[in-house]
């Protein structure tokens, strides 16, 4: 029986506005350049910091853009996101052949847990593994790493679940099954090239994956 750990922004809610919106508002107080909400989607998934940083230019500017993002995010960018159609229903059904299940996050968890409650999703996961707000375990790599230990899950029998290729790095990094999924904001270029085992396109696929694998 696998253990599934599953990203969140992409992968069970589409977080767009709230992090793009979040993003505009740093960058306009900073007196910044302002991309549309468009051109800032690759900023979903990989960690902000250094996404921030390609956008300013320096990690001071970086720093400061981040905590303003914090500052929208917190009471107004967390709520511009909504669950994906029917994600509840395929946790339902892979929580019934009873793997053990959890959120792995670049997110802070403090964010990550306050989204799982609004849109009811606690009940499928053991636990939600994020990122701190100083930066600690920012990186998919550390966190796996952090999230199997904390779990005592034999990586050779997890999977981890993303729609970036952080996701996937992360989880080869560990010696976990990476799966790919091309409903959030990577293409299947980037998941294959990151070395992602196998690619769904829409999140139902997961099941039959699943059962492969557990077969």
């Amino acid at each position: 029986m696998h253990t599934i750990y599953f990203d969140l922004d992409g992968t069970l809610t589409d977080p767009k506005p709230g992090i793009t919106r979040s993003i505009q508002y740093a960058l306009k107080t900073l007196g910044q350049a302002v991309p549309t909400e468009d051109e800032l989607t690759w900023c979903i998934g990989p960690p902000l910091h250094a996404s921030l940083k390609k956008l300013t230019g320096t990690d001071e500017l970086a720093d400061r853009a981040l905590l303003l993002y914090r500052e929208r995010f917190a009471d107004v960018g967390l709520f511009e996101n909504e669950a994906y159609g029917g994600i509840e229903g395929t946790l339902s059904a892979l929580a019934a052949t009873s793997p053990r299940m959890f959120v792995a996050t670049s997110k802070p968890r403090v964010f990550a847990e306050r989204i799982i409650d609004h849109f009811g999703l606690r009940r499928y996961f053991e636990r939600v593994f994020g990122s701190e707000l100083d930066g600690t375990r920012v990186d998919k790599g550390d966190l796996l790493a952090y999230a199997l230990d904390e779990a005592k899950v034999d990586p050779r029998s997890a999977v981890m679940i993303g729609d970036r290729s952080h996701d996937v790095v992360g989880a080869r990094k560990n010696g976990m099954t990476a799966i790919g999924v091309l409903y959030g904001y990577g293409s299947e270029d980037e998941l294959r090239d990151a070395g992602a085992h196998h690619i769904c396109a829409a999140h139902p696929e997961l099941l039959d994956r699943y059962a492969t694998l557990a077969a």
